[in-house]
């Protein structure tokens, strides 16, 4: 049975499971969440989501959602397809590494690009003025934060080491919009130059820009 993905191809964390899938050559089906309609809140989808929201993977019955799980899994998974983009089960601290960096994410990534991507992307959708004084707070924060980045990248290709893993690709589509808003952090090479290196590589993926062209061609 094909694995089903229930998502909304312009959200970003929907865009980091189907990222993982064209990496791994995955078919899949996806199912398009109607969010307007708060179809996500329906009784029915909570069967599945319990917290309502996107998206969420039908693989045959089993139920996952959470999209870092659902990237790990898919990886997992479908390890012997395209890039590997998790360490060998068995290397103890290559998987550690890659735990570290997927924490890295989450502490120091997402909690200061999302609330950027709601206020200069997500609102004007809606009809709705941007809070400015969040975005510049999350603009100096996302700032201080890169430093670190530049640290571990100038020692390194990659977050986890020097192959790629799904820790960098988690960073992709929070990243990808941001710069379109305006907030050019990820391309200041005089500034960050590794973290410069870094993003331009994983940004120009073939399997990134397809999961781009098909959230752009849905606008």
């Amino acid at each position: 049975m094909t694995l089903k993905v229930y998502g909304v191809l312009q959200a970003t964390f929907t865009q980091r499971v189907l990222v993982v899938l064209k990496e791994k050559n995955v078919s899949y089906e996806f199912i398009t969440v109607d969010w307007a309609g708060k179809t996500h809140k329906a009784p029915s989808y909570l069967l599945n989501h319990p917290f309502g929201q996107f998206p969420y993977i039908d693989d045959d019955g089993f139920i996952l959602y959470e999209s870092i799980a659902i990237m790990k899994y898919i990886a997992l998974k479908y390890r012997d397809q395209g890039a590997p983009l998790l360490p060998d089960p068995g290397d103890l601290k290559a998987t550690a590494l890659m735990e570290q960096a997927c924490s890295v994410e989450a502490s120091n990534f997402n909690p200061f690009t999302t609330p950027i991507v709601i206020e200069k992307y997500g609102k004007p959708i809606r009809g709705v003025e941007p809070d400015e004084e969040v975005v510049k707070e999350c603009v100096l924060g996302l700032d201080s934060k890169l430093d670190g980045y530049e640290l571990i990248l100038a020692k390194q290709r990659y977050l986890a080491g020097d192959s790629i893993t799904i820790a960098d690709l988690a960073h992709l589509p929070t990243g990808t919009i941001i710069s379109r808003v305006g907030v050019t952090l990820l391309e200041d090479f005089t500034k960050r130059p590794n973290v410069t290196r870094w993003w331009r590589e994983i940004y120009t993926r073939p399997s990134w820009q397809e999961v781009v062209a098909s959230a752009d061609a849905k606008i």
